[in-house]
């Protein structure tokens, strides 16, 4: 009976041969045509395509915040109001995208499959440091379409279980990887969300201190950031937040979101450059 009857239910012959655990060495053998990027034309000078900002995480002494803002720009056009640009990645890692949309969005779903499949074949969880090489021969393998504007540059934060606390990487249009101290940010708005974070974090906050935190380091970049959106009252749009910790990935509810954005959002109308920070 042949393995690769579809007329007999059964699987294709290259599904139960023996090979890496790595999903991702599986599609590139045998299905390249659907990896995000591999089945665009050939593209000549630059592509207006949908992009998102701005991403930022912090570390606190139980795990680490991954947040993001809610708006997607294409130009100088908002595309999107109510993006979602933070995601789980497994149980104890998430990853937030900045760049292209659509080829970051299927890269995320890639690298969820990527790490659900070697938990499945090796039988235990891949390590942090392991997740977080993974992720980095993911974006270099889009390397060809960020050299012609098609960039994807995500950050990747986790709780790791082998030494106890939270880790921040982030990464370049070339896979380069860097594990960040305390906090990061990418995105157009970085600069700003990384000087508000630089001013305002610390290592003896409370997990509901860095989170009010980030949504300040936010709300600085959507400041001066056009691609940026802050937090819309109105709308009722809000950052999408994870809080990472050895008990798992928690994703802020939308109330536990709202508050936290009205919050700040009535402290910076009496002081509407945020917090100061002491001179020494």
């Amino acid at each position: 009976m042949a393995a690769n009857s579809h007329d007999q239910g059964r699987l294709p012959a290259a599904f139960l041969r023996p090979g890496s655990s790595s999903f991702l060495d599986f599609l590139s053998e045998h299905a390249p045509e659907r990896l995000p990027g591999r089945s665009l034309p050939p593209i000549e000078g630059p592509v207006e395509a949908v992009h998102g900002t701005t991403i930022v995480a912090a570390s606190f002494a139980d795990g680490v915040v991954l947040a993001g803002d809610r708006r997607a720009t294409m130009g100088n056009v908002i595309a999107t109001k109510d993006m979602e640009k933070v995601f789980p990645a497994d149980e104890y890692s998430a990853v937030g995208i900045a760049g292209t949309a659509g080829i970051a969005v299927e890269l995320v779903k890639l690298f969820q499959l990527e790490l659900e499949h070697f938990e499945k074949v090796e039988g235990e969880v891949l390590s942090l440091e392991g997740k977080a090489n993974r992720l980095s021969t993911m974006i270099r393998g889009n390397l060809g379409m960020a050299m012609q504007g098609l960039a994807v540059v995500p950050l990747f934060a986790g709780y790791d279980l082998v030494h106890g606390r939270g880790r921040i990487f982030s990464y370049d249009v070339a896979g380069g990887r860097t594990e960040e101290t305390g906090f990061a940010s990418v995105g157009s708005g970085s600069v700003f969300a990384r000087g508000s974070l630089k001013k305002l974090h610390h290592a003896d906050l409370t997990e509901e201190q860095v989170v009010t935190v980030v949504v300040q380091a936010l709300f600085d970049a959507a400041d001066d950031d056009s691609a940026t959106g802050g937090p819309d009252l109105l709308r009722r749009i809000y950052p999408i937040v994870m809080v990472i910790t050895e008990d798992g990935i928690r994703r802020l509810t939308e109330d536990e979101a709202s508050e936290v954005a009205r919050t700040v959002h009535d402290a910076r109308l009496g002081r509407p450059n945020g917090p100061q920070a002491p001179v020494v």
